[in-house]
């Protein structure tokens, strides 16, 4: 038996995962423990979790990979400062104490690190370090279900790669070309993320989700800022951005060409202005991925695409390239940020370095990406009474019964079961739920239960062999990284009127015949469910299916906004306090919120940063 410790850590979405003899055993973020969103620091609680799950000490461990290489990085900082000075002597002067004190010595920092978790942990001769971009190029391509892929990966970036393509082949993978720094696809859409007021390395998603409310009318000026080829390779002029040299990703001659400063979040709301520039770098970043595609399926007549990196997760480009029929299938890694790195690490050293086969899935390897901690029914009762809650318990078939007609009866719950996903998508362990025919129901979790901005669309899990009769889309998306249109026989037309409104005014149109899951543009984020991964969620949306005809449920991560997904029941019962969440649905227990003990309501909200 080998096992391999893959870590990630020190810029963002730090995380652990074991391999055992090649097999995916348990994964999971750091920020889950911490409960500090996106927390990028040596991810002690993961990997205490994943060895304790794989039963093995730090000491019988065989191998530790760590996601990158330091040494190549900190040559890409030293070569970029020399190459813009004197601009980047204020960013130099504040990055350098901490890469002499820590991170160029990182091994060394990483044993002494490791050593915390186990005393007899004596050698670092075990220790092994990753290129960024193979990292997650193999968390994309060794867990898929090809035997032959290209492998695109495009992020902010590594070491220097910025995007690269690999061709994997059973269990050999090698990098073929790549987009070195300052030219990234990912910093790009960051800058724009920073210039609409988000919070960069976490807001992407919500310019994302603002784009269908805008009009892509920057789409000339924001194509000053970068040479697009036919062949979807790119270069930027970075005498418009900062991010390369300075502490913004922007800078006055950009803010000139738009006409605006950068939106502050705290003093300014978001305009039609926000929405046209985050329509506009969706349509370019759209029009890249789908040029580079192209070019590859005729470059390496490779019928299949894996994809990772944090530009992955942009699932409205990722279902525009599947629309576009240029491969014939498309696997995304469901962890495709930097967390997945820790992943990807391990594979590659199991397969690239020592040569071992793979056992191909013909789904995939990552079993539903459910890799995180999960509790006995002892555990969540016991947790639960320690905090005061009052519960009832069910037989399974009950609590599936009674859960539906919560559902039904316009109920927003809290659902808590088996394992905790890795990735930031709550994929039906930890997850809220709502009745998708409501036409309050986004608004309403949006406010009352997320305390978000009312503009964010909610995604539906649907039951996989019901997906072509609500949505256009023929292929699964287990792991919600598609965006695909609502089938023309559910979506309702708008009126002559309705079609005058702008921005935010076109959010409380019905638009289909589940509006909670509908965004404004009639397309939805899919996750399709499959009894095999998760099948008491699986159960839960065919008896809300048997009751109502609808086979779909609205789906969203359990946690207000700023907290990191709900890790224990302790976190799940506070959550439930601290939301207008009617119910929460634990293991065997539900509690009613009308039940609870009224002096355990809290307002919780403070002790997160919001994202």
């Amino acid at each position: 038996m080998t096992s391999i410790l893959g870590i990630s850590a020190f810029y963002h979405d730090s995380a652990a995962c074991i391999l055992i003899d090649g097999q995916i055993v348990a994964a999971a973020q750091e920020e889950r423990f911490t409960r500090k969103k996106h927390d990028p620091n040596y991810p002690y609680n993961a990997i205490e979790f994943v060895l304790n799950y794989s039963n093995l000490k730090l000491s019988d461990v065989d191998k530790i990979v760590f996601f990158e290489k330091p040494f190549l990085k900190f040559e890409r900082l030293l070569e970029t400062y020399v190459a813009f000075a004197p601009r980047g002597f204020l960013s130099f002067s504040k990055a350098m104490p901490l890469w002499i004190k820590e991170k160029l010595f990182q091994k060394n920092f990483l044993f002494n690190k490791l050593k915390t978790h186990d005393k007899n942990f004596k050698s670092d001769d075990n220790i092994f370090f990753s290129d960024h971009h193979l990292s997650h190029a193999a968390s994309a391509f060794f867990p898929s279900p090809f035997e032959e892929a290209i492998v695109l990966t495009a992020d902010g970036v590594g070491e220097w790669a910025t995007t690269t393509v690999a061709i994997g082949c059973l269990n050999n993978l090698e990098i073929k070309k790549e987009i070195h720094f300052p030219h990234s696809l990912g910093l790009l859409y960051s800058a724009f993320t920073y210039y609409t007021g988000f919070k960069v390395n976490s807001g992407e998603y919500k310019l994302m989700g603002l784009a269908p409310y805008g009009n892509p009318i920057f789409v000339d000026k924001i194509k000053k800022l970068i040479d697009i080829k036919e062949d979807g390779t790119f270069r930027l002029d970075q005498s418009f951005f900062n991010y390369a040299t300075g502490l913004t990703m922007t800078n006055q001659k950009f803010n000139n060409l738009f006409g605006n400063l950068p939106r502050d979040p705290i003093k300014n709301k978001i305009t039609q202005f926000h929405m046209d520039i985050a329509a506009s770098i969706q349509n370019v970043t759209e029009e890249i991925m789908i040029k580079i595609a192209n070019a590859l399926r005729k470059e390496f007549k490779i019928k299949n695409l894996c994809l990772a990196g944090g530009v992955a997760l942009n699932c409205v480009a990722n279902g525009k390239i599947l629309k576009e029929k240029i491969f014939d299938n498309i696997w995304i890694q469901p962890a495709a940020g930097d967390a997945g790195g820790s992943l990807g690490a391990a594979l590659a050293l199991w397969h690239v370095e020592y040569g071992n086969k793979r056992k191909i899935n013909p789904n995939d390897s990552m079993k539903g990406s459910y890799l995180g901690p999960e509790f006995s029914q002892e555990i969540i009762e016991k947790q639960l009474k320690l905090e005061g809650a009052k519960f009832e318990t069910f037989e399974y078939e009950e609590l599936i019964e009674k859960t539906s007609e919560f559902l039904i009866s316009g109920s927003a719950i809290g659902w808590f079961q088996g394992k905790m996903e890795f990735g930031p998508r709550a994929l039906g362990g930890r997850s809220i739920l709502g009745d998708p025919r409501s036409e309050k129901m986004q608004k309403n979790l949006n406010l009352k239960v997320k305390f978000r901005e009312s503009f964010r669309p909610f995604a539906p899990s649907i039951l996989k062999e019901d997906l072509s009769k609500w949505f256009d889309l023929d292929a699964e998306s287990p792991y919600m990284l598609l965006v695909t249109d609502i089938s023309k026989d559910k979506k309702i037309e708008m009126t002559e009127e309705e079609h005058k409104l702008f921005g935010i005014e076109k959010l409380n149109i019905k638009r289909s015949k589940i509006p909670a899951v509908t965004h404004v543009d009639y397309t939805a984020r899919i996750q399709t469910v499959d009894k095999n991964t998760n099948h008491i969620y699986y159960d839960l949306i065919s008896k809300f299916k048997e009751k109502t005809g609808c086979p779909v449920l609205v789906n969203t991560s359990f946690n207000i906004r700023g907290e990191p997904i709900v890790n224990t029941p302790i976190e799940a019962f506070n959550c439930f306090m601290g939301t207008d969440l009617d119910y929460l649905v634990i293991g065997n227990c539900i509690l009613d919120k009308k039940k609870q003990n009224q002096s355990l309501r809290k307002d919780y909200r403070k002790n997160f940063e919001l994202d």
